[in-house]
C-alpha cells in the first residue's frame, strides 16, 4: 500500500479573526482500496433474534441498556449520553465543517476495511446519524442488511430522518437498514449475527473498552473483520500538540458559534484518556479476536482498529 500526502490551506472564519487551518489528506491506494475527494463548497430494539433476516422488521424499543462498570461511574456514561443528545441537530453540519469533510473518505476507508460485501448482514455500532451505516447500505446493496446502534435516541431520530431523505444518495426503499437503541457493552443482539461491523467515534466513550470489543467478537460470524475509527491518542509529541491545538483553538470556538463549546471540550481529555493505537490492538486480542493492527490515518490525528474473528 502506498500512501500519499497532501497539503491543503484553508482560512476558515470563526468570528472577527481568520484563522488559518493546515489539513493534511492521506490518499491510500492498493489494489483493493482507492479513494478521491474533491471540496466544491464549505458551509459553516431492542429486536427479536429471529428478525435478524434480510427484509424482516426490527421493532425500537426505547430502552436503554446499562451495565454497571466498576471503572467507570454510571452518572459519566449518562452525562455522555445526554451530550450526544444535545448535539444531534447540527452534528452532521459540525463533522463536515470541522473536518473540512475528511471524515467521509475516513469512513469509507473503514467500510473497506471490515469487507462489507453485497447481501451481507452488518452493524454499525455508536451509529451516531447514520453516516457509516449508509456507506455500509451501498457495500451489501439491497439484498443485504444494515443495523445501526446508538445510545442517544436524538442521534436515531436523526438517522431515520436522513434515510427517509434522497439527498445522501439512497433512497429509502433501496436501504435496508434498521435503526436500534441500545449499549455497546451489552449488544442486543444473538452470537455471530453479522457478517462485517464498524464503529465510529464510539469506543472511546464506552464505559469499558474491553467489554465493548468483547460484544463486538461476540456478534461477528468467524470470519468476520470489524473497523473501528477513532480520534488517534497518538505517543507522537508534535501530531499530539498539533492535535490538542486544533481541538482547543478551531473545534471548540467553530462550535461555540453554535452554542455547543461547553460540549465539545470534552474532546480533548477524552482522547487522552483513550486508548493507545497498542493499546486497542492488545484489548482486541483479550476480547478474543485473533488479528488486530491500528492504522494511523489523518497525518497521525486519527486512527483506525481493524479486527479479525478466527
Amino acid at each position: 500500500m502506498s500512501v500519499g500526502v497532501r497539503q491543503l490551506t484553508y482560512s476558515c472564519r470563526t468570528g472577527p479573526a481568520t484563522t488559518t487551518v493546515i489539513v493534511i489528506l492521506c490518499g491510500m491506494q492498493s489494489a483493493n482500496f482507492s479513494v478521491a475527494t474533491q471540496f466544491k463548497h464549505l458551509s459553516f430494539t431492542t429486536f427479536a433474534p429471529s428478525t435478524l433476516q434480510a427484509g424482516r422488521p426490527f421493532r425500537r424499543s426505547t430502552g436503554f441498556l446499562c451495565r454497571n462498570q466498576v471503572n467507570t461511574p454510571k452518572p459519566v456514561y449518562q452525562d455522555r449520553q445526554k451530550l450526544f443528545n444535545r448535539i444531534a441537530p447540527v452534528y452532521d453540519q459540525l463533522n463536515d465543517v470541522l473536518s473540512l469533510g475528511q471524515h467521509r473518505i475516513w469512513k469509507r476507508m473503514a467500510v473497506k476495511w471490515c469487507q462489507a460485501s453485497a447481501g451481507q448482514q452488518t452493524l454499525d455500532v455508536c451509529c451516531g446519524s447514520g453516516d457509516l451505516a449508509f456507506r455500509l447500505a451501498e457495500a451489501v446493496g439491497p439484498s443485504g442488511q444494515v443495523v445501526g446502534l446508538d445510545f442517544a435516541q436524538e442521534m436515531l431520530d436523526d438517522a431515520d430522518a436522513r434515510q427517509a431523505s434522497q439527498a445522501h444518495g439512497i433512497r429509502r426503499q433501496n436501504a435496508n437498514i434498521k435503526w436500534v437503541q441500545g449499549d455497546a457493552v451489552q449488544l442486543p443482539f444473538p452470537d455471530c449475527s453479522f457478517d462485517a461491523a464498524t464503529m465510529g467515534y464510539g469506543l472511546r466513550n464506552v464505559p469499558d473498552v474491553l467489554q465493548a470489543l468483547k460484544e463486538l467478537h461476540r456478534v461477528l460470524q468467524p470470519g468476520a473483520k470489524v473497523a473501528v475509527l477513532d480520534f488517534n491518542n497518538t505517543d507522537d509529541q508534535f501530531v499530539d500538540w498539533f492535535q490538542g491545538f486544533s481541538l482547543e483553538n478551531i473545534v471548540v470556538p467553530a462550535a461555540k458559534l453554535y452554542g455547543l463549546a461547553e460540549e465539545y471540550k470534552y474532546l480533548r481529555p477524552s482522547i487522552k484518556r483513550f486508548a493507545t493505537g497498542k493499546q486497542q490492538e492488545d484489548f482486541a486480542r483479550q476480547a478474543g479476536f485473533a488479528k488486530a493492527t491500528h492504522y494511523e490515518i489523518g497525518f497521525g490525528l486519527m486512527g483506525t482498529l481493524v479486527a479479525s474473528k478466527q
